[in-house]
């Protein structure tokens, strides 16, 4: 997944997305368990020793644990032969962890050991400890590591893992997706579950393997609606309704027409629609009919695609944005209404309310910047933005035990399951962050209201949203190609070069970069 730090909850990290790169900037942690020869020492040397395990007495792993570890292969890291890391780092860890069996985490951030901590907690005869590795994914370094951990094999492998949206593909139906095993081997009533859950089909048709078989979920639904400014929508439109707005802006129409209609309104109240043309972007990558490689495995842009150089133009010749970059100051600075111009809204999923409009609105309560100044309609296209979905190993010898903490997470509708704590913001006690999770039967029973969003129940667009989202056009090799055409528009956009040089730059790019050969 993919959000700025979340002050209410166990996470102590902070997250931005930069071109579609994630980086975590860890404040404090533990140690990674076990690496393998030159990718222990590399990653040792690379990260400053900042790859971590996370647990603490009672939770994912023992505080005892955890101190050794972090001492023995700091101490062993600057040797010369990798191995000793590994084995030193192994065995202080398993010294101070207890009689109990361990079950092995791999994931890059703490959110996921937080929600284990949660089920162990509710199930205090659950016969498992349950190690935590957490790798960020700067610079790349999560999924080296977790693909060679997954090949190694042995005691000391994943016994499940995480993966975000940017990457989720290459381990459900890309090129690590033989390690992935099915939830129905689990003990999960795949089927049964899923329906009973109502779980968003895009989440679904991501987590399905090459087989058709189930193997991954996400704990939350990342579907996508247009987040906007109340005061400014009464000025220009005269009304704050979200069935309204949404009406203006085309909601559900499948297409932009309204939606630049109404930039060409608010330009007239020197309002920007949007923060910037990536806010855009956020919304026409998943909405494509075709994914980027043909059935023969060349490179193609689907017209909705190629569609989007031109809106970004449309977007920057008019004067229809702040001209900001996503994770910018300046991105950052529309939302508390400091920016160029005003700032109509921006698309995105709860997420995005909860973890960065809330925090970079410039204040705490309603009447402070524009918190409380704000309203959520759906959007005129289906999208997603992030996610992170759970997936075990299928040479774990701890299955069953997986699919308890698997299904708790993911499927659990009862209202001591994660999902409701999460929808409910009660992980952790009364009074944390509502999320819009998975589970369209827990929404139905939850309360989405904030007062961030002036009283309304969040929930009620989220649900449709998910619905409309599409995960069927993704290949493993997007976050490449993605980065790669937003440079290319951009450039376009900004007449740095016309349409044609730009896509045939971006053809010749995806092919050094993947070796893929365009159409």
């Amino acid at each position: 997944m993919f959000r700025t730090t979340d002050k209410e909850r166990f996470r102590d990290f902070k997250f931005c997305e930069t071109d579609g790169k994630n980086t975590f900037n860890q404040k404090e942690g533990f140690f990674v368990k076990k690496f393998k020869k030159a990718m222990a020492l590399s990653l040792a040397l690379a990260m400053g020793l900042s790859t971590v395990a996370c647990g603490e007495s009672g939770g994912s792993t023992t505080a005892a644990a955890t101190e050794a570890a972090t001492e023995a292969a700091t101490e062993a890291a600057g040797k010369e032969e990798t191995e000793a890391a590994t084995e030193a780092a192994t065995e202080a860890a398993t010294e101070a962890t207890g009689s109990k069996e361990v079950i092995n985490l791999w994931t890059f951030t703490d959110e996921v050991p937080g929600m284990v901590d949660k089920f162990l907690e509710a199930n205090p005869d659950f016969p498992y400890e349950v190690n935590a590795t957490i790798i960020a994914t700067t610079d790349g370094a999560y999924q080296p590591a977790l693909d060679q951990a997954l090949a190694a094999g042995g005691a000391d492998a994943p016994d499940f893992y995480c993966a975000e949206e940017a990457f989720v593909l290459k381990y459900t139906k890309g090129d690590m997706s033989s390690f992935a095993c099915p939830y129905e081997d689990l003990g999960i009533d795949v089927d049964a579950e899923v329906s009973a859950a109502e779980i968003a089909p895009y989440t679904v048709d991501i987590g399905t393997n090459n087989d058709g078989k189930l193997v991954a979920l996400g704990y939350q639904s990342t579907g996508g609606c247009f987040i906007y400014r109340r005061s400014i929508a009464k000025d220009v439109f005269g009304t704050d309704d979200p069935k309204e707005i949404g009406a203006i802006i085309g909601a559900g129409s499948g297409n932009f027409d309204k939606f630049f209609e109404a930039a060409e309104t608010l330009k007239g109240k020197g309002v920007s629609i949007l923060s910037g043309m990536g806010d855009l972007w956020t919304v026409i990558k998943h909405s494509a009919d075709q994914g980027w490689l043909s059935d023969d495995g060349k490179l193609q842009i689907d017209p909705k695609i190629e569609q989007y150089m031109d809106y970004s133009k449309t977007l920057i010749d008019n004067g229809y944005t702040n001209d900001t970059s996503a994770w910018g100051d300046a991105w950052f600075a529309d939302m508390k209404d400091e920016g160029t111009n005003p700032v109509f809204g921006f698309f995105g999923p709860a997420w995005l309310i909860n973890y960065t409009l809330a925090p970079n609105c410039g204040g705490e309560k309603v009447g402070e910047g524009t918190y409380g100044d704000w309203a959520v309609c759906e959007p005129p296209v289906g999208f997603f933005w992030g996610g992170t979905w759970l997936m075990a190993n299928k040479d774990s010898d701890k299955k069953e035990a997986v699919g308890q903490i698997i299904d708790w997470i993911t499927l659990n509708c009862t209202e001591t399951g994660l999902q409701y704590y999460w929808a409910n913001g009660t992980l952790n006690g009364e009074g944390g962050t509502k999320d819009v999770v998975a589970s369209n039967t827990v929404l139905g029973i939850s309360d989405g209201k904030l007062d961030f969003l002036g009283g309304q129940d969040m929930f009620e667009a989220f649900i449709p949203a998910n619905s409309y989202a599409s995960g069927k056009t993704m290949t493993q090799y997007d976050e490449t190609i993605n980065n790669a055409w937003q440079d290319q528009a951009s450039q376009y956009a900004h007449g740095e070069k016309d349409k044609d040089t730009a896509i045939a730059d971006f053809k010749t790019n995806v092919t050094d970069q993947l070796g893929i050969e365009a159409q």
